[in-house]
């Protein structure tokens, strides 16, 4: 706590998660310290320019005084030693909806315990309370490390292994994306400058599985997309595999 405003170490990718979680925190008067990290993905860049964009815009809203400013760290390791579609040195990046038992090759093999780890450790050293990230819902089929029962203990070790009992927290761990779509939308969240396609071009292409859950989590919201994408909305449902 800094004068009984709570402080978060927020994991930050400039996705649409992400940037609903900081401005869902900057909501409730709390402070941010976003951290990013590079690690060999295809989208890093895309990446990197949306959390630019965000923060500046965060920044002007809500003050410098509560939206620190972006920590960027390197995992380059991850890139080099894991197998993972998603990496540099990957495969090809899956086309369709997540469910799909081929998505499995976009896990990036304990990522996020890798990056908690060390947000943590932030967190413990400039004395904030929390790290929060954006796991959601529809994460749970395919990534074990988006799931309650992985946040529950992670909570719970980082709290045995911190002096100051740093608390691991996923708010939207049951939510589905097209209610986190909702709840940014009614936060004015610039989903215009966010990010999320797993083939890192300039466009979404809109057949991979996150620019199909993007896609459908508008649809499903009643809220228009922003977002410029390669394919039709006929398209994506049809490679995707998305009712509606």
């Amino acid at each position: 706590m800094h004068n009984g405003i709570p402080e978060n170490v927020l994991i930050f990718s400039g996705g649409m998660d992400s940037a609903t979680l900081l401005y869902y925190l900057l909501n409730r008067e709390e402070m941010v310290q976003p951290l990013t990290f590079e690690y060999g993905s295809k989208h890093n860049y895309m990446e990197n320019q949306a959390v630019a964009h965000v923060l500046r815009m965060a920044s002007e809203i809500y003050g410098e005084d509560v939206v620190l400013p972006g920590i960027y760290v390197s995992l380059g390791f991850l890139g080099e030693l894991f197998q993972s579609s998603l990496l540099k040195n990957g495969s090809k990046i899956p086309h369709g909806h997540y469910e799909s038992e081929n998505m499995k090759s976009t896990v990036v093999p304990n990522r996020n315990m890798i990056m908690l780890s060390v947000a943590i450790g932030l967190a413990e050293s400039q004395k904030m309370d929390c790290v929060v990230f954006g796991a959601h819902g529809g994460d749970h089929a395919i990534y074990p490390d988006c799931r309650e029962e992985f946040v529950k203990s992670l909570d719970k070790t980082s709290q045995l292994a911190t002096f100051r009992k740093i608390k691991v927290s996923a708010p939207f761990i049951g939510m589905t994306k097209a209610n986190i779509a909702s709840m940014g939308h009614n936060l004015h969240v610039p989903y215009e400058l966010t990010y999320s396609c797993y083939e890192g071009g300039e466009v979404h292409c809109g057949l991979c599985p996150t620019c199909g859950e993007r896609r459908e989590a508008f649809f499903k919201a009643g809220i228009k997309d922003p977002t410029v994408y390669a394919v039709s909305w006929e398209e994506t449902k049809r490679i995707c595999k998305i009712v509606g």
